[in-house]
């Protein structure tokens, strides 16, 4: 599970206590507790005063705070991963979740349709979108980069993978490009990225992208933009996934800000961010959860996702991803998506 270190409070049984039922109180029913009601829900012998204290402590600590529309306190992503770290009870799936799911996944489906069914499974069992990312049957090991100028802003990549493998592409490009700018760029990609598995060598450019550009020298520049243009016109950007149950997110209040929910609709058409997100879980033990602002991507800040990579014969080979609000059956969905990335894997054994 991805983690705060931050949330390593020293919180006394009590304390600990009353946020656990703020917590699960607010994700049954999404309004914000009051002290003498939280006092009522905790079944302590504490007054409402003391309730009132206690809140106040840890909304100084940031793990609650107080809607401008209410008295009462909500959870912050920190009060949240507190909450998933160390109060969680996971649940049992049901009898009848667990048959769906077998039932659904069956082996004798293409993999195209088990991605399909995987993703329809996650979104139908938990009312939020389920997303699967179609399997990479091979993985490809960045071995080196060349690019050749050609006429009318067009630049060749002759892309050299695992051992022998070469793949050319045509880049379309903004401006013309000299021999010597690109003979640079490719220096600077291979140092960057050579001998690293290509979805690593891409989220890495992008990384660069994203996070240094403003501290680039015009060769750095350069080089890192005709990575990325490399990377979203290459078989490793078709690394796609299947998502199903978008709507089902403006259900939720938290969510039906007509920006937000366009910003998330976005996010899943475009692609970019969230397949970064999903790549990163790839090489990932188990079960990760992004809490709001923990993804790294500002429209997600009002979502958790939760995520679990799935494997054949030991080897990785995607990602599934439950997408909802932070308000989230944290107990529930958890041994929902590790069931369902185990069959799919397990399903999967037998087509690939």
């Amino acid at each position: 599970m991805v983690s705060n270190q931050d949330s390593n409070y020293s919180l006394n049984d009590r304390t600990q206590h009353l946020l656990k039922v703020l917590v699960e109180s607010y994700i049954s029913d999404g309004r914000p507790l009051g002290s003498r009601t939280l006092a009522k829900l905790s079944e302590l012998d504490v007054s409402p005063a003391t309730v009132r204290n206690v809140m106040a402590d840890l909304e100084e600590f940031g793990f609650v705070e107080s809607p401008h529309t209410s008295a009462g306190r909500v959870p912050t992503t920190k009060g949240y991963r507190l909450f998933v770290d160390t109060m969680l009870n996971v649940q049992p799936l049901t009898t009848d979740v667990v048959s769906q799911l077998v039932e659904n996944l069956n082996p004798k489906q293409s993999v195209n349709g088990l991605v399909e069914s995987a993703s329809g499974l996650l979104s139908d069992l938990t009312s939020m979108a389920g997303v699967v990312t179609i399997p990479k049957h091979e993985r490809a090991e960045f071995r080196q980069i060349e690019f050749l100028p050609l006429s009318d802003q067009r630049v060749l990549a002759i892309l050299v993978m695992n051992r022998q493998e070469v793949q050319n592409r045509i880049l379309h490009t903004d401006r013309e490009y000299s021999e010597s700018e690109l003979l640079q760029a490719a220096n600077y990609l291979n140092e960057l990225c050579a001998g690293q598995d290509l979805v690593v060598a891409r989220q890495r450019i992008l990384d660069e992208l994203d996070h240094v550009r403003e501290h680039m020298n015009d060769l750095m520049r350069s080089a890192v933009e005709m990575g990325e243009k490399l990377f979203s016109e290459s078989d490793a950007e078709k690394s796609d996934y299947v998502v199903v149950g978008q709507t089902n997110l403006m259900e939720y209040d938290e969510l039906s800000d007509i920006e937000k929910l366009k910003g998330l609709f976005e996010a899943f058409g475009q692609k970019r961010e969230f397949l970064s997100l999903l790549d990163s879980c790839i090489f990932a033990q188990g079960i990760q959860i992004f809490i709001g602002q923990e993804s790294g991507y500002k429209v997600l800040d009002g979502c958790s996702v939760i995520t679990s990579p799935y494997t054949v014969d030991k080897e990785t080979l995607g990602v599934l991803a439950v997408v909802g609000p932070t308000r989230m059956s944290y107990e529930r969905v958890i041994p929902i998506v590790d069931l369902t990335a185990k069959l799919l894997g397990e399903a999967l054994n037998n087509q690939i």
